[in-house]
């Protein structure tokens, strides 16, 4: 039979089979020999050991349509990133570092902001006027209001989307709202140190229907940049395409040079400021790591 891998443990598989259920499966030698490791995501073939104990073997890994690396798992669609408007705070630096992340793995970004029912409209503009030229559809949720969750139900149906973004921010608690049932263990708020509790400790691939899965990461505070040269930073800020044709320098990198159309539109409003000193900060970044 034919399924999908949802979360692999101490060298055990736990695979979904649609019409069938779920299988506890132990990956067969030829995948050791292979040096082939099955990841979280991968469609695989199962023989049937024992139906009422529901255990299998795999005994072969499917093509895969794309393999992430951070964290490792295959054949997505989307990247959902999930950052709240409140407790805790927005990182905007951290949302453009893993924006680029999942960029530089070719991955369509869906940009989420939770607890949208505990700012006003006003705070929720300014963070609208900030991305809205990112390259990435956004969304503004409230898991306790209901608000939003259907539109972004829509834009997730039919499709395996993974889904990050710091602890504390409701990942948990609004996986549960997309599915039937609540399957996972959510976590409270540490006051003491605003943050929510590591609740996902390994990547789970969750069913919704099956059409749609959703893959759930361990949450995190800091973020490194990839392993990427300072002049490829440029092409991860969307918004600075439309001016890079009027800067005098071809190779402009939109810094200290003279004539910089880019940092003119950035003067004129055109470039969200918040966005531009964070490029300015990861250039910076990339320029020291390379001295080293």
């Amino acid at each position: 039979m034919r399924g999908r891998i949802t979360k692999g443990i101490a060298g055990f598989y736990y695979v979904y089979v649609p019409h069938h259920g779920m299988y506890e499966c132990k990956a067969k030698g030829i995948f050791r020999k292979n040096h082939l490791k099955p990841l979280v995501g991968d469609l695989v073939e199962v023989t049937v050991l024992d139906e009422t104990l529901k255990l299998g073997n795999m005994i072969e890994v499917y093509e895969r349509k794309n393999q992430l690396l951070r964290p490792t798992v295959a054949n997505v669609d989307y990247a959902l990133l999930i950052f709240s408007l409140v407790s805790p705070q927005p990182n905007l630096n951290l949302i453009d570092r893993l924006m680029i992340r999942y960029e530089m793995q070719k991955l369509p970004i869906l940009l989420c902001f939770s607890k949208c029912d505990l700012v006003s409209e006003e705070e929720q503009k300014i963070l609208k006027n900030i991305y809205q030229n990112c390259g990435s559809q956004l969304f503004f949720i409230s898991a306790k209001e209901s608000i939003g969750i259907e539109e972004l139900r829509a834009a997730l149906d039919g499709y395996t989307t993974t889904v990050a973004g710091p602890s504390g921010v409701g990942k948990s608690t609004l996986i549960n709202l997309l599915q039937e049932q609540v399957v996972m263990e959510t976590g409270n708020i540490s006051q003491k140190i605003d943050r929510g509790k590591h609740t996902t400790r390994h990547s789970e691939l969750i069913y919704v229907d099956d059409r749609t899965y959703i893959m759930d990461t361990p949450g995190f505070s800091s973020l490194e940049l990839p392993d990427m040269e300072k002049e490829e930073l440029k092409q991860y800020y969307y918004e600075f395409e439309a001016f890079e044709p009027e800067c005098r320098f071809r190779e402009c990198q939109h810094m200290q040079e003279p004539d910089c159309a880019v940092k003119a539109a950035l003067l004129e409003g055109k470039i969200s400021k918040e966005r531009y000193d964070n490029y300015s900060q990861l250039y910076e970044e990339l320029k020291k790591r390379r001295r080293y």
